[in-house]
């Protein structure tokens, strides 16, 4: 029979193991629940720290397309115009290779191409409107020099006939401008006229200019040397062009020199200036706008518009020709040089169609005609002739072999003793001024396009 202390110890043995059961469970309770809240202070800490590193990412990202909108896309546009202008880059260096900095610069990429579109529409728009204003104009002027060439033929008194040869001058100025500025807006240049020498091509761009009797042209080519019809009128305007701005940028009282030389690949006619030249940025930008190989835009051309180079650039492409600036010429200006290829050659019979009365004579001969020449016949006089100084020293001429089988011998001509001054040249009466002016409209009256109106002109 079990006694009472004994059930009692049991019961408490029995309590004290409960106890210690209980304390063990609360205890590891109280652990657990504080390794939670550590976990939950770690995470509210790392929230934190996120969400500030969200709140620092999204104000980069504001500045960096801010930056974007202010500086970058205003700097990418302006470039379009202007090459030079240096577009900067994103703030943050580090965006370079990431998918934000991709997408910043497709930005870019896609704003140039907008900009670039929009300004070949814009100029598109332009060149057709000018287009249509020169032919009228041309018209216009096309007209006037029928009246004027109908009143020289209706009128003898010299001084009249004086006067009606400047105002015609004046107007084919007038008429090459008109001519350039369609021609860059990519206006036919003019109805194709039958073939023609060569030299009278140049000697008609050269009648074209002001200053006109500054200009020195030497023929050394083959008599008969032609051009085809449909390189008359582009030669010519180019030749004006280059001639044009020889005597615009040489001193009133120096010559320009055109030869005209056989090349292997054709004809070369080259213009020597002694005027200030061209620094190599100038040549570089030149030498690009007469190539032609790249589109030029109106708005690329200056205030105002500088259409001569860029109407070279628009012939030589149209037509397969050349021309080169890069050699500085030996009187210390600007050497230019136009190849005019064979397939544009032609050969005209100069004893049925001789060239103009005015064109200088070429300085071959019959007995040096395979070779070429280099010295120098007196040209055919023209009006109000400068003294030919520069040509008086260094001129290189040919003389036979003793063996009539060998090639001409080279000798270097002595040079001639210049002139302490010129001597002014002795005014000329009405009447002698109306022949020579008379004699020049001769002898380019072949290189000058017929008058056209614009019902004729192609469309």
């Amino acid at each position: 029979m079990i006694e009472i202390p004994d059930l009692a110890a049991g019961g408490l043995a029995a309590g004290t193991l409960s106890a210690f059961v209980l304390g063990g469970g609360l205890l590891r309770s109280r652990r657990r629940v504080a390794r939670q809240q550590e976990e939950i202070a770690e995470l509210r800490s790392q929230g934190e720290g996120a969400r500030a590193e969200v709140t620092r990412l999204s104000r980069a990202y504001a500045a960096e397309v801010a930056h974007l909108a202010q500086r970058r896309v205003p700097a990418e546009a302006t470039r379009a115009a202007h090459p030079h202008v240096q577009v900067p880059g994103p703030l943050h260096p580090d965006l370079a290779g990431t998918e934000l900095g991709a997408g910043l610069d497709g930005v870019l990429e896609g704003v140039a191409t907008a900009v670039a579109q929009e300004r070949k529409r814009v100029d598109a728009a332009a060149r057709a409107g000018m287009r249509g204003a020169t032919r009228e104009i041309q018209a216009g002027l096309y007209r006037l020099q029928d009246q004027l060439r109908g009143l020289q033929q209706r009128y003898d008194d010299p001084e009249l006939a004086q006067t009606l040869f400047a105002l015609d001058h004046e107007n084919e100025q007038s008429l090459r401008r008109a001519q350039v500025t369609a021609v860059v807006c990519g206006a036919w240049v003019g109805l194709a006229r039958e073939e023609s020498h060569l030299v009278d091509a140049v000697t008609g761009g050269q009648s074209r200019l002001v200053g006109y009797h500054r200009v020195r042209v030497h023929n050394h080519l083959e008599t008969g040397t032609a051009l085809v019809s449909h390189a008359v009128e582009p030669v010519a305007i180019i030749v004006a062009e280059l001639l044009d701005n020889a005597l615009r940028h040489s001193a009133p009282d120096t010559e320009v020199v055109v030869n005209l030389e056989r090349a292997h690949h054709g004809v070369s006619v080259t213009i020597d200036d002694a005027g200030v030249g061209m620094s190599p940025d100038e040549r570089s930008y030149a030498q690009r706008m007469v190539a032609g190989t790249e589109p030029i835009l109106l708005s690329e051309l200056g205030d105002p518009p500088r259409m001569g180079l860029a109407a070279i650039g628009q012939l030589t492409r149209q037509f397969d020709l050349s021309v080169d600036l890069s050699s500085p010429s030996p009187y210390g200006g600007v050497r230019a040089v136009l190849l005019v290829k064979n397939h544009l050659l032609s050969r005209i019979d100069p004893a049925h169609r001789p060239p103009a009365a005015a064109a200088p004579r070429s300085t071959r001969t019959a007995e040096t005609q395979p070779v070429a020449e280099y010295a120098l016949e007196p040209a055919a006089p023209q009006p109000q002739p400068l003294p030919a100084a520069v040509h008086a020293t260094g001129a290189i001429a040919h003389e036979p072999a003793p063996d009539g089988d060998a090639l001409p011998q080279r000798r270097r001509r002595a040079r001639a003793a210049l002139p302490a001054e010129t001597a002014a040249a002795p005014a000329r009466t009405p009447e002698e001024s109306a022949a020579a002016l008379g004699a020049l409209q001769s002898g380019t009256a072949a290189a000058r396009s017929a008058a056209s109106t614009e019902g004729n002109e192609p469309r």
